[in-house]
């Protein structure tokens, strides 16, 4: 049985979709749905889609985390191992060249919320609801909860929401800076699909390089970033994706990007 449903949508193919697809368990992640996420992104990341949308087809639930029932008795060497493949699914999703939208409503909490905090851009419906209740349960974030979140609402916001475990609307995950578009649950997967559209339409290979640029020069030391950030710019110039933006300018018409 797959938990997964994949598609492309938009005019040229260009955005793949994953549909979590475990509503009996609010798609908490098993071995087999977090084995399935890991081969669907290791598939798409060598493919020509340009951005990825995360999103769930059941509106009460993202993802409520890991699968405690299936947790319950496992041994300590068992427990570890599975862990390690978490892992490997949620720096899938960070790792990925792609851009990645997490489209959230209904519960995203603990590895749920992780996964989202994975994903370079998160549209959530006013009825979404954000938590990380591991504190509560005598353990801790270990999917990147206390080491994404604080770059996203602040330190101190974060210490907040980390050590109490408690859960956090929709609402004030906006004021916090989480977000980057908050709509209502009927507008959620359209929202999603114009920011991917916005993000497809340009060069790939542009697109690839200013996400990978942020990620890595996000809190280096300045004079490190300036030589580091060239790296990066260097890379676009040497494209031919470079010489059609210009091109397409000077004739004033929309550019049709290669990935080249």
């Amino acid at each position: 049985m797959t938990f997964l449903q994949i598609s492309k949508t938009g005019t040229n193919q260009q955005i793949a979709v994953i549909e979590l697809n475990r509503p009996e368990a609010r798609n908490a992640f098993n071995t087999q749905l977090a084995t399935e996420i890991l081969e669907t992104l290791q598939s798409i990341s060598k493919s020509d889609a340009r951005v990825v949308v995360i999103s769930s087809s059941n509106p009460k639930a993202f993802c409520s985390g890991a699968d405690l029932k299936e947790r319950n008795g496992m041994t300590e060497e068992e427990w570890k191992a599975q862990h390690k493949l978490f892992e490997e699914m949620f720096y899938a999703i960070a790792d990925l060249p792609q851009p990645v939208i997490a489209a959230v409503d209904g519960f995203a909490l603990a590895g749920g919320f992780e996964i989202v905090l994975n994903c370079d851009f998160i549209v959530a419906a006013q009825t979404a609801t954000f938590g990380l209740p591991e504190a509560t349960r005598g353990i801790m974030p270990g999917g990147g909860g206390t080491r994404l979140l604080p770059k996203r609402v602040g330190v101190h916001i974060a210490k907040e929401w980390v050590c109490t475990g408690r859960m956090v609307t929709a609402e004030e995950a906006e004021k916090a800076g989480l977000l980057n578009r908050l709509t209502s649950s009927e507008k959620l997967l359209d929202e999603a699909y114009e920011l991917a559209e916005m993000l497809a339409k340009n060069a790939p290979i542009a697109v690839q390089n200013c996400k990978k640029a942020v990620d890595s020069l996000f809190g280096m030391e300045d004079i490190q970033a300036r030589k580091e950030e060239l790296v990066f710019y260097n890379h676009c110039v040497n494209t031919e994706d470079r010489l059609e933006g210009v091109l397409a300018f000077v004739e004033k018409r929309a550019p049709q990007f290669a990935g080249k």
